[in-house]
């Protein structure tokens, strides 16, 4: 923290990180350059790498302390297999609710890195977990989806500074999923994750390039009341 600080005379408390100019440019780049990846080498992670980064994601906020993110590491052909296949019919589904030219555009456009990502997760929700009490979702119940969320978020931010490719792949029938993964019924799944390194960098969504849609301001998305 410098001389010229808005913290003025409020410095941070001794032992606590100061979070400079320099890294926070480092961040707001991390931000810019985090990117939904779905081309990936099919080299493996480093030994241990995995672990690291998932108990990274273990330091997100989640209401309650209540910690309700289950990750599955799906590594098996047969498992794989069945998401791959779930991921064609879910797909197939979707591209028939367009027409036209939007059609087309969606029939191109690469939807998930399944056959290339080395690293596969599928993240649940623990709908009614012990853990935190039920201190803070009682009257909103899905703030446990929100912070398994904000756990797929802090797994995206540490991979991408590791050098790691990140995808989200939401075209899923969830239900389905959940049979052939054989999880606790009490499990809702929020994502399914390809990770690896990417065979390209851009800092602009590949939505953008492919001209499916255009990022608007944030201007746009923000109101006083």
């Amino acid at each position: 923290m410098t001389a010229e600080s808005p913290r003025g005379e409020n410095p941070p408390q001794e032992g606590a990180p100061v979070f400079g100019p320099a890294f926070q440019a480092e961040l707001e780049a991390l931000l810019v350059w985090r990117r939904d990846v779905r081309r990936f080498h099919r080299d493996a992670l480093p030994p241990g790498m995995l672990e690291r980064l998932l108990g990274l994601a273990e330091l997100a906020p989640s209401v309650g302390l209540s910690q309700p993110w289950r990750f599955v590491r799906v590594a098996s052909p047969e498992r794989r297999a069945l998401v791959r296949a779930n991921f064609e019919a879910a797909n197939a589904e979707a591209l028939a609710d367009y027409s036209g030219s939007r059609a087309a555009l969606y029939a191109r456009l690469k939807l998930s890195g399944l056959d290339d990502a080395p690293e596969q997760l599928a993240v649940f929700c623990e709908s009614a977990p012990e853990q935190g009490h039920g201190l803070g979702r009682r009257t909103m119940p899905e703030t446990l989806q929100y912070s398994t969320v904000c756990a797929v978020h802090t797994l995206w931010l540490a991979a991408r500074a590791a050098g790691i490719g990140l995808g989200w792949v939401s075209i899923l029938d969830a239900e389905a999923l959940c049979r052939d993964l054989e999880v606790l019924e009490s499990w809702r799944l929020v994502a399914y994750l390809c990770l690896g390194y990417p065979e390209e960098e851009h800092d602009d969504p590949e939505l953008v390039r492919r001209g499916w849609e255009e990022r608007r301001a944030a201007g746009d998305l923000f109101i006083t009341r």
